[in-house]
């Protein structure tokens, strides 16, 4: 049975079609690079001898990077022209990309050491059902690499629109309108209390504050650069009202 959360909204098909984001090499490969550096940091072990389950992989040029650090990568996605540029482009034994829907994964449970789950969450027609299934295919003790935008944010990244996130859904559909960046506004992005309730299952390492006092040495000092207004303002956001910053990095623990 279908929630009526899932009957509102449907998959946001061809999403790599969109723009170019999804086959900017550089950036792509900056965020995969981001995500070895974390989960290195706080399982303090080679990663070679784990499985990685990665959701929304679309175009693969994360897994390609990701597939170098861990046993076995499977990378998913509904966006077949996405998957298939992965396929032509990426091609090593321990990589393996498919079709696959969020929110009905077909794998067994406890299957995956570790799960990326990268900026996908708003795009899904029931984030909740996709965290269930998450938390079914994670092994115990297993990890999922959880990167997440806060609907208070000041500008929306996939409208490059002020204020979008936070607007009534029906005034932010006519901003969409208005300003000719779609027929409506699909996304939807949760507060930083509602991020909690969606990973409630699992215990919460939240790797935020701790990336923006250390930059580079999670790879993100092209965003936030060390000793800057702006990297000194995210890092006392991140330390004393972490509720307004505008993306988060946890590590959700099954």
């Amino acid at each position: 049975m279908k929630t009526a959360a899932s009957t509102q909204r449907d998959y946001q098909y061809g999403f790599s079609e969109k723009g170019t984001a999804m086959y900017d090499v550089t950036g792509r490969e900056r965020k995969a690079h981001t995500m070895v550096a974390v989960l290195q940091s706080h399982l303090g072990q080679d990663l070679q001898h784990l499985t990685l389950l990665n959701i929304g992989g679309s175009t693969g040029i994360i897994d390609g990077h990701l597939a170098q650090h861990f046993q076995s990568v499977t990378s998913i996605d509904i966006d077949q022209a996405a998957i298939q540029y992965a396929q032509t482009h990426f091609s090593t034994d321990n990589l393996q990309f498919a079709l696959g829907d969020a929110m009905e994964l077909g794998y067994d449970t406890s299957s995956f050491d570790v799960i990326v789950c990268s900026q996908v969450y708003e795009h899904v027609p029931d984030a909740s059902k996709m965290m269930q299934e998450i938390h079914r295919v994670l092994k115990l003790g297993g990890i999922c690499y959880f990167a997440a935008g806060n609907r208070l944010m000041w500008n929306e990244p996939h409208y490059n629109l002020p204020l979008l996130s936070i607007l009534p859904r029906f005034i932010a559909d006519q901003y969409v309108k208005v300003m000719s960046k779609g027929d409506h506004y699909y996304e939807k992005h949760l507060t930083y209390w509602g991020l909690k309730q969606l990973t409630h299952r699992f215990t919460v390492h939240d790797y935020t504050a701790r990336m923006l006092r250390s930059p580079q040495k999670f790879g993100i000092d092209y965003m936030v650069k060390p000793n800057t207004i702006k990297g000194k303002l995210a890092q006392f956001l991140s330390e004393h009202l972490l509720w307004l910053v505008p993306g988060y990095i946890w590590l959700l623990e099954k």
